[in-house]
């Protein structure tokens, strides 16, 4: 039992709000299973008041680095609390070892160099010895200047809770916990036989130019005739396509705050475009 008494937490101004208004946070299966190592430790009522924090925008900020995750989440006192969440790291031998597996089954390979991640990476992994999530406790190991000393902490836990919603978005940062980074690891996969001696990260292209004309390569709008132009059958295509920025602090996620914009712009361009209103 812990000797800590339950204080009532000051509002966080500016925090970092979960997309997840309620059930179940992360929507992938590496995202569930990172959640369930943090569920399957117990403590069911901070883990409860850690997703209330979550949700809320207690979590200040998260800056994810190999084999770390450092953050400041806004509790009872004035100072917020920091949170340290340690990773086991792969060595570079467990993770050519990974990419030679990886390499062996062509899907693998196409996909990750597509920058998406195989329903069942970890298989792989798992042929060679090795999990490309933390596979239990001794992988992890965390820390909050809290006063509170169970392990974890609803600090610890809404960190943890936004980290897999975090994973949806962008789940190579998984590699990054775990010691690696997505391009180097493209490039030590595309070096295996079979994948491409040759394969190298794609480089840089050349800046866009800044001229309107020079970047569509065409003629001037009004020395064009546009042809039919239609609305999107969706509003905001490329926002949505990008997805949204890690770790959002809006009042409301990032594509609701988008979304009425495009439209209005929409509507306008098409007025414009039809002569009912000058540009």
């Amino acid at each position: 039992m812990s000797w800590y008494e339950p204080t009532r937490r000051r509002e966080a101004k500016g925090g970092i709000k979960a997309q997840t208004k309620s059930g179940t946070f992360g929507k992938s299966w590496w995202a569930q299973r990172w959640i369930s190592s943090l569920e399957s430790l117990g403590m069911d009522s901070r883990l409860a008041r850690g997703r209330s924090y979550a949700r809320s925008g207690q979590v200040l900020s998260v800056q994810i680095e190999p084999g770390k995750v450092s953050a400041r989440v806004q509790g009872s006192r004035s100072t917020p609390y920091r949170v340290t969440i340690g990773v086991k790291t792969l060595s570079e031998a467990d993770w050519r070892a990974a990419a030679e597996a990886l390499a062996g089954q062509a899907i693998f390979a196409a996909k990750l160099m597509a920058g998406e991640m195989p329903d069942d990476i970890e298989s792989a992994f798992e042929g060679v010895g090795l999990s490309l999530l933390p596979g239990s406790a001794k992988d992890l190991s965390t820390d909050c200047s809290c006063p509170d000393w169970s392990n974890p902490c609803k600090h610890t836990a809404a960190v943890y809770y936004l980290l897999g919603e975090e994973f949806d978005r962008d789940p190579f940062l998984i590699f990054r916990l775990r010691g690696m980074e997505r391009e180097p690891f493209i490039a030590m996969l595309g070096a295996q036989e079979g994948v491409g001696e040759s394969f190298e990260p794609e480089q840089p292209g050349e800046p866009l130019a800044v001229e309107a004309a020079r970047f569509w390569g065409c003629k001037p709008m009004k020395d064009v005739l546009p042809g039919e132009v239609n609305a999107p059958p969706v509003a905001a295509p490329i926002p949505r396509r990008l997805g949204s920025l890690p770790f959002w602090q809006g009042e409301e996620p990032l594509l609701d705050a988008l979304i009425p914009s495009y439209t209005a712009a929409t509507r306008r361009a098409l007025a414009v475009l039809a002569g009912d209103v000058e540009e």
